[in-house]
């Protein structure tokens, strides 16, 4: 999971269920987003109109596909 912020240490923007769930966020990276760059598993363009809309842009990882897990439940 990754959590995008608009601003570095913007925490109060996040709603109180996200600190419910996910426990305390911790600063991994910091990066230059704009329209053109290429994110892994996000569209910039998305990702920065949610941070201009909300202050934030929370990316869940993807689903596991059954047929490639490989580990025991």
């Amino acid at each position: 999971m990754y959590l995008y912020l608009g601003e570095k240490d913007a925490f109060d923007r996040l709603p109180e269920a996200f600190f419910a769930r996910f426990g305390g966020p911790e600063l991994v990276m910091e990066l230059e987003l704009h329209p053109a760059r290429k994110l892994a598993r996000a569209d910039a363009g998305r990702v920065l109109e949610s941070l201009a809309e909300k202050g934030f842009y929370l990316q869940m990882p993807p689903e596991i596909q059954a047929e490639l897990y490989d580990a025991e439940a």
